[in-house]
């Protein structure tokens, strides 16, 4: 049992202590968690900034581990919002810092943020979705900085009820062929049914042409930024994992993959 994206106070829509999300953690019977604080430079929302303060998070995270070094294993990650404009700021970050684990997300399209809905103004369903998977597939083939992409189908949350007829394959299936060789993999991001939709985020079809593209590396994660959902979702995300198939479910140490047989 491991939830490896989590969000405590040092994101910045998050006022959830690192203590209350431990604690449920444990309560939950989780083995390790991964907090997973957000960066996301130039939002463009004004009301809201997404910057971190490292020092003061490191110092926390660490403070942590020792608290509960006998009850539950704690790793340091971050979810970087990533930006055409934004790659070398975020190559920096994820150099210069020392993190188990890098989520890579994109919650920006076009310079738009998809929440609010701008994004998908003036154009299609359709359009939207292959904006958003370019734009994606452009950033990831100069920022290789990361272990996995965060919740790859995101813009799915945000197109109140209108859903495409084309399922994005062919951009995806690119995607999938820049990250697996270069060693990079996805996450299964469980929050997808808490915010009314039918599935996980990637849904399942997208679970499954990851693994027919060669994916192997594949993270579980319930995104909270309540303690209340820590955990939610991790055990049908690994059984849907051992259904299609897959053979193991990753966390990471210092960056690297750690292989546990799903079983």
């Amino acid at each position: 049992m491991f939830d490896y994206h989590m969000h405590s106070t040092f994101s910045a829509d998050c006022d959830t202590p690192m203590e209350k999300a431990i604690e449920e953690a444990i309560h939950r019977g989780l083995r390790e968690i991964c907090f997973t604080e957000h960066i996301d430079e130039d939002y463009p929302d004004p009301t809201i900034t997404f910057d971190l303060d490292l020092a003061a998070y490191d110092k926390k995270i660490r403070e942590m581990q020792q608290a509960y070094a006998n009850r539950i294993s704690i790793k340091k990650g971050v979810e970087i919002g990533i930006q055409p404009h934004l790659i070398s700021n975020c190559k920096r970050v994820v150099e210069q810092e020392v993190f188990d684990f890098v989520i890579c997300s994109m919650h920006t399209t076009q310079k738009k943020d998809l929440h609010s809905g701008d994004f998908f103004k003036n154009q299609t369903i359709e359009e939207a979705y292959q904006q958003y998977y370019q734009e994606l597939y452009a950033c990831i083939t100069q920022f290789k900085e990361f272990q996995v992409l965060g919740h790859i189908d995101l813009v799915k949350r945000y197109t109140k009820g209108q859903e495409s007829n084309h399922d994005f394959h062919s951009i995806l299936s690119q995607i999938f062929h820049e990250i697996i060789p270069a060693g990079k993999g996805i996450e299964i991001n469980t929050s997808g049914f808490r915010y009314g939709l039918n599935s996980a985020m990637p849904s399942t079809d997208i679970l499954k042409l990851y693994k027919d593209c060669g994916g192997e590396i594949i993270t579980v994660g319930s995104d909270s930024h309540v303690e209340t959902t820590v955990g939610s979702g991790v055990e049908d995300a690994i059984r849907l994992l051992r259904y299609l198939g897959f053979k193991y479910v990753t966390t990471f140490e210092n960056k690297q993959p750690i292989f546990h047989p799903i079983t």
